[in-house]
C-alpha cells in the first residue's frame, strides 16, 4: 500500500514537473532590458514622450528609455557638466548649435524632432484676456513665463512681447518659471493670471484655454532638435531611437499631440 502510495506521489510530482517546464515554454518569460538610454529633453515633451515609450519597447524589448525632462538650457548645462545622457532634445536650436560648435554631437544624427506654437493662456473661467495687449489692464496682475535665458519657451515669450511693444509695460508683473510646464502650473492653480506656453502644453490641461495664439512672425521658429550625443555609451541604441523617432509612427503620436511635423 505505501509503495502504491510513493509511485502515485512521483507520477504526481513527474506530472507537475513537465506542466511547469511546458507553461515556460508556451509563456517564456519577458526578454529583460540589457540597454539603458538616457534622453535628455525639454519639458514640453514629457507627456508624448511617455506615450512613445511602450511603442518603441515593443520592437525594443532589450532598450529601456529613462527620461530626464527639464529646460532646454539647464539640461545643456547638465551635458556640458558632465551628466550622463545619450540623447538630448532642446526645445531650441541654440542650446543644440552650442553642443555641436564644442563637437558634443555625433556627426550625422542631428535632426529636427517637430515644431510647434506660443499662446497666450488663462484659467478656463478667465474673460479678462482676448489678446497679449489685454495683460496691460491693471487686473492683470501677474503673468508667468519661463526664465528667457534657460527656458526657450520664455525666450520666444520676451520675443513676442517685444515685438508687440509690451515688454516694458508687462515687465513688472512677470513671474519668471524654471520651465514651461511650471508656468502651465502657475495659470491652472490661479496663482497666474495669464501665462505664456506652447500650444501642446496648451492642449493636456482642462483647466486653462488659449487666449489668443501668437503670430510665428512675432519670434524665432519653435523648432526641436535632437542629436545623439558623442559622450553616449550606447551609440548604436542611441542612433536607432534618433530614426525611430523620424518615422511615422512616432510623427503620428506627436501630430495627436499638437506638435507640427514639417
Amino acid at each position: 500500500m505505501q509503495r502504491k502510495q510513493l509511485l502515485s506521489f512521483l507520477s504526481a510530482a513527474l506530472i507537475g514537473f513537465f506542466l511547469v517546464l511546458g507553461l515556460r515554454f508556451v509563456n517564456p518569460e519577458p526578454v529583460q532590458a540589457s540597454t539603458n538610454l538616457l534622453i535628455s529633453a525639454a519639458a514640453s515633451l514629457k507627456d508624448v514622450m511617455e506615450e512613445i515609450k511602450p511603442l518603441y519597447q515593443k520592437t525594443h524589448a532589450d532598450v529601456n528609455l529613462t527620461f530626464n525632462f527639464g529646460a532646454s538650457g539647464a539640461l545643456l548645462q547638465q551635458i556640458e557638466q558632465g551628466a550622463p545622457a545619450d540623447v538630448f532634445i532642446s526645445a531650441a536650436k541654440r542650446q543644440m548649435d552650442t553642443l555641436e560648435q564644442k563637437g558634443g554631437l555625433m556627426p550625422g544624427t542631428r535632426a529636427n524632432l517637430a515644431n510647434n506654437k506660443l499662446v497666450l493662456v488663462v484659467p478656463k473661467g478667465s474673460r479678462a484676456v482676448t489678446s497679449f495687449a489685454s495683460l496691460k489692464k491693471p487686473e492683470i496682475k501677474r503673468i508667468a513665463i519661463g526664465e528667457p535665458r534657460s527656458v526657450p519657451a520664455g525666450q520666444y515669450a520676451e520675443q513676442v512681447l517685444q515685438k508687440l511693444n509690451l515688454w516694458n509695460d508687462v515687465k513688472p508683473k512677470l513671474v519668471y518659471a524654471n520651465n514651461v510646464r511650471q508656468v502651465l502650473a502657475s495659470v491652472e492653480s490661479g496663482n497666474a493670471d495669464a501665462g505664456i506656453v506652447y500650444l501642446t502644453d496648451a492642449k493636456i490641461s482642462t483647466k486653462v484655454k488659449v487666449a489668443v495664439t501668437a503670430n510665428d512672425s512675432y519670434h524665432s521658429p519653435i523648432v526641436y532638435p535632437m542629436a545623439v550625443l558623442k559622450s553616449s555609451k550606447n551609440i548604436d541604441d542611441a542612433k536607432a531611437l534618433v530614426k525611430y523617432l523620424s518615422g511615422s509612427e512616432a510623427k503620428g503620436v506627436l501630430r495627436q499631440y499638437g506638435f507640427i511635423i514639417k
